[in-house]
């Protein structure tokens, strides 16, 4: 329905024979949580042509004083879509102006940028984003429970039949996704009762971030209707796995489409070629920047860890380092070679900004031809403190802090943000892990109450 080269009218013609009676024109928070207006389809052209206007100092991360002009949505009309679960809205994908000219601080806008630079350099950034969440019932004291009565297993991953006890729920998801045109090629069980994975096909990386951020709401929505809750919270609970989004990616030939990092000939056996290596290397330098937006939660950090989980190990990152197909580095290169796997992003994270802090730190890694060193096979939990530091392998943050003091000091943060959204993502992720650590837990009551 939505095509380049549609004119608002011949649009909203189409939305109106479909029976759309609203469009939302939204855009993304600091947390990359959509907001919007809606508008009646008979003013629809008006919203298309950037008539809602916005107060930005009502919102995170959307850096302006009270006293400050308001920023309107300008809709970006190829991103429309009509929501499957009320075929009487549809949503448009919005980058927000200032007096005319784009928002610095926009999301949407930092992505732009950020491609912008490699269009420049004649690549085009694809991504494809593997998207874990769990799904629970919520309980009358306010907790959650999972969805499934069966009895947990110890190691629940890809197990059929609590996959199918969720077929309902997942069905409308994946039927969603594919009647937008998404191709979910497969769906699982994960290591958490009620923890599923969706892989759908990758796509430039704006759409990939439209798309992200329109998934979370939709799968909130769907599972309400179904009486269930759906988390993407990183880490809910101690004794499972956490949900990654783990990013896919590679570099194309902005004229011919084709794929960049494939290299069969590859002397190191990873099928990627020098392009791909140095990308990586560039976002290996600034990993811990990068950590910080995308695993951006206090909650984040207890996915990170090495331990944790009923089926062994977490299968998250601890190190910054590369290697084949080795899902204990933070870089993985898998089987088939001609992309590169980020296993450190997190489901809570803001696409728009963890995706351009990662496309300028590879753009650079290329731009300087660096090189990463030789891959790393081995099982990277089981290196000893003394053969990382032989091998001078660096541990990502431990904590949310930790991330954002490395962002706060590199100056590809600021260089990717600008000056307004840096300044108001160190603030309040500085405020955020300041509010957890003065926070007293029941663990510390436990534990310390009457210990002395």
């Amino acid at each position: 329905m939505f095509k380049n080269g549609d004119s608002p009218d011949v649009l909203t013609a189409k939305l109106k024979e479909s029976g759309v009676k609203y469009g939302l024109a939204s855009f993304v928070d600091l947390h990359g949580i959509p907001k919007a207006k809606a508008v009646p389809i008979d003013h629809l052209q008006q919203m298309l042509a950037g008539s809602e206007m916005f107060t930005g100092a009502a919102l995170d991360g959307v850096p302006q004083g009270v006293n400050e002009d308001e920023v309107n949505a300008q809709p970006d009309m190829a991103s429309g879509l009509i929501l499957p679960w009320n075929h009487e809205v549809a949503w448009f994908a919005s980058d927000l102006y200032l007096k005319g000219a784009p928002f610095e601080a926009c999301s949407r806008n930092i992505l732009r940028r950020a491609l912008k630079d490699a269009a420049e350099m004649g690549f085009r950034f694809n991504l494809g984003i593997e998207t874990e969440f769990f799904i629970f019932r919520r309980t009358s004291d306010g907790s959650f429970s999972p969805v499934s009565d069966r009895d947990a297993l110890d190691k629940s991953a890809y197990d059929v039949r609590t996959l199918l006890d969720y077929y309902p729920i997942i069905d409308e998801i994946v039927t969603a996704m594919n009647k937008l045109g998404w191709d979910v090629y497969s769906f699982d069980h994960e290591d958490g009762t009620g923890q599923f994975e969706t892989d759908f096909a990758y796509t430039e990386a704006l759409e990939m971030a439209d798309r992200f951020t329109f998934f979370r709401y939709m799968v909130h929505e769907i599972a309400r209707k179904h009486d269930a809750v759906v988390c993407f919270m990183p880490k809910p609970m101690s004794d499972r796995t956490g949900s990654a989004a783990h990013f896919n990616m590679s570099l194309a030939d902005s004229q011919t489409g084709t794929n960049l990092f494939e290299d069969a000939n590859d002397p190191r056996g990873c099928g990627l070629s020098t392009l791909g290596y140095q990308f990586i290397s560039g976002a290996l330098r600034h990993a811990k920047a990068i950590c910080a937006v995308a695993a951006p939660l206090v909650n984040s950090y207890k996915r990170l860890v090495i331990q944790g989980s009923m089926s062994g190990f977490t299968w998250a990152p601890i190190y910054i380092c590369y290697g084949g197909n080795n899902r204990t580095n933070m870089f993985r290169i898998p089987s088939q070679g001609n992309r590169v796997e980020c296993r450190a992003p997190d489901i809570a994270c803001n696409l728009y900004l963890a995706a351009a802090m990662m496309l300028r730190a590879g753009l650079e890694g290329i731009r300087e031809e660096l090189d990463p060193g030789e891959p790393h096979f081995e099982n990277m939990y089981e290196r000893s403190p003394e053969e990382l530091n032989k091998l001078a392998i660096d541990v990502l943050p431990r904590t949310l802090l930790e991330a954002v003091e490395a962002f706060a000091a590199d100056s590809l943060s600021q260089e990717t943000f600008g000056t307004s959204m840096y300044e108001a993502f160190v603030d309040f992720k500085r405020n955020e892990w300041n509010a957890y650590h003065n926070h007293v837990s029941d663990w510390e009551r436990e534990r310390y109450g009457t210990m002395f």
